[in-house]
């Protein structure tokens, strides 16, 4: 996530600088970590609506939406369109392979999963 700008809170006669971050998708974030050392509040947001749990490169999920990305990659496209192990390429390596990568990867897993007798 990218900072370029703030948000000012004033509390009492305190007033503070929160920075406001901006992911890959998805709404702008004022980041709250430093909240608590620097007012001694916290936050209240029943049920998590209106709080971002992490930061992910991996994963964007908006449930009002029906929205879920792996690495930009929506789901339903995945799960036409690729195997099991191109989407775990796409998850370890940031984008789908390519036929060469695909056999490479492929031949990797399999004689990594043999049993030894």
């Amino acid at each position: 996530m990218s900072t370029s700008r703030t948000a000012t809170l004033i509390v009492d006669d305190k007033t503070i600088e929160l920075p406001v971050l901006t992911g890959t998708h998805g709404n702008d974030v004022i980041d709250i970590r430093s909240l608590y050392t620097k007012t001694g509040l916290f936050t209240y947001d029943p049920g998590f609506l209106s709080t971002a749990s992490c930061d992910s490169t991996i994963t964007f999920v908006d449930g009002d939406q029906g929205v879920l990305l792996y690495r930009g990659y929506p789901i339903e496209q995945l799960a036409e369109k690729c195997s099991f192990l191109d989407v775990a390429y796409l998850l370890k390596h940031g984008k789908l392979p390519n036929e060469k990568e695909k056999n490479d990867f492929e031949s990797v897993i399999k004689n990594h999963t043999m049993v030894n007798e």
